[in-house]
């Protein structure tokens, strides 16, 4: 566990207010990114070198040797061969990112994180039930809520957190549950709770992804529906359901939106873009040939991400359609996507990278729009959530119950 020197001054969320900073995809003066601008464009892999601890060290593997995953034996404490290893000793690679601190206590997948801009709490969910909520000066696990179910998704908007379980979404400015066949308030930090009923669909399953966009909240449900509903003034119910998305054969693992339009992932290897206004549906995607896992929506560009082992580019043609303008292959079922603008001292200098966790245990860095590879993160088991926070800030929930909270440097 974190020491408090640790979190003093790096970890706290929300010293002043909540941060505002959005994704921004760099364009070139000419306009859009085309494809022929990305293949022209080579990857590039920095390797860490090893040093030997005095001139009497054995001589370290040569670089080609170094077998890139982390060593079982140095994360439990006890490599004996040093700098001789073929392993790594390290959780991460490359200069981009330095680790902060691990935050251990769930017993299975961390499935979502949460920062909520009402105070020093950060939140962690997962497939053992449980809710954590953990002290950002300290690092220590304040609280544990035992939810009863599997948590499948959680999120949060300003002072509220919304969680995604079986039949359920839990939407609370204290913490609601919201069910499709009761609401019951669960304020965290006060003991008096009420009691509301809420008219909504059938059994949908499990909650794999939430978003808050347009004033409402929507949900993607198991049974491939994406629930919505409105914020309202009413104090005893303050979200009314309004209509039940339908299209997708199986179920919606993913949302994103922006220019007014909702983006869906699936497991039917398809992309739903619909109209945030009408909440119909206005165009399929088509171009992954598995399951669609993960969308980022940065400026006027849409990322996915798939089991097939690649990430694509979507961009608005000149007919108002949305196509494919460049396709990054990882070689790996690539599993979650999150991104994070590093401001430089004039906008040409802004720095965008983006985060791919692929279902080898790693999570890659890539500089924007070059796909350069600037380093990678290591778990012990997938990485499924990737969270940004203000100040540079990276949380990362593996399949272990293991959230790791780590640093961009400048």
């Amino acid at each position: 566990m974190a020491s408090s020197r640790v979190f003093s001054s790096s970890f706290h969320p929300y010293p002043h207010r909540r941060n505002t900073s959005s994704f921004v995809w760099r364009k070139d003066q000419g306009g859009d990114i085309r494809a022929d601008q990305y293949s022209s464009m080579m990857m590039t892999t920095t390797k860490t070198k090893r040093k030997s601890k005095s001139p009497s060290s054995p001589t370290p593997l040569p670089q080609s040797n170094i077998i890139e995953k982390v060593c079982k034996f140095w994360a439990s404490g006890n490599c004996v061969k040093g700098d001789c290893c073929r392993f790594l000793h390290s959780w991460c690679r490359g200069d981009e990112v330095s680790f902060l601190a691990n935050l251990q206590g769930h017993k299975k997948a961390v499935t979502g994180i949460a920062l909520p801009s009402s105070g020093a709490k950060l939140y962690s969910s997962s497939n053992d039930g449980t809710l954590r909520l953990w002290d950002c000066h300290t690092g220590q696990c304040s609280r544990v809520i035992n939810l009863g179910s599997q948590v499948g998704s959680l999120i949060n908007d300003g002072t509220w957190v919304f969680v995604g379980m079986p039949n359920l979404v839990k939407p609370c400015l204290a913490l609601y549950y919201l069910t499709a066949f009761r609401e019951e308030a669960w304020n965290t930090e006060k003991s008096n709770n009420a009691e509301f009923s809420l008219n909504g669909p059938v059994a949908v399953g499990q909650v794999n992804s939430m978003i808050v966009a347009n004033g409402m909240l929507l949900a993607g449900t198991q049974s491939g529906q994406i629930l919505a509903w409105k914020g309202s003034s009413d104090e005893t119910n303050p979200f009314q359901p309004v209509q039940s998305l339908t299209g997708h054969a199986r179920a919606v693992v993913c949302l994103a939106f922006g220019g007014n339009r909702l983006f869906s992932a699936s497991l039917d290897r398809t992309i739903k873009m619909w109209d945030l206004d009408t909440l119909q549906c206005i165009a399929t995607l088509n171009g992954h040939s598995d399951a669609v896992m993960s969308l980022v929506y940065w400026e006027n560009y849409l990322l996915s991400c798939s089991l097939d082992g690649t990430i694509k580019i979507w961009a608005t043609t000149g007919e108002g359609k949305i196509e494919v303008t460049y396709t990054h292959d990882e070689g790996h079922g690539v599993l979650a996507l999150n991104g994070i603008t590093l401001p430089g001292k004039t906008d040409a200098e802004h720095k965008h990278i983006l985060f791919s966790s692929c279902n080898d245990n790693t999570v890659r860095i890539y500089e924007l729009p070059s796909f350069e590879e600037k380093g990678r993160l290591f778990a012990r088991q997938e990485v499924r959530t990737i969270q940004k926070g203000p100040g540079g800030l990276l949380l990362t929930g593996d399949g272990t119950g293991l959230t790791t909270v780590w640093k961009m440097n400048a």
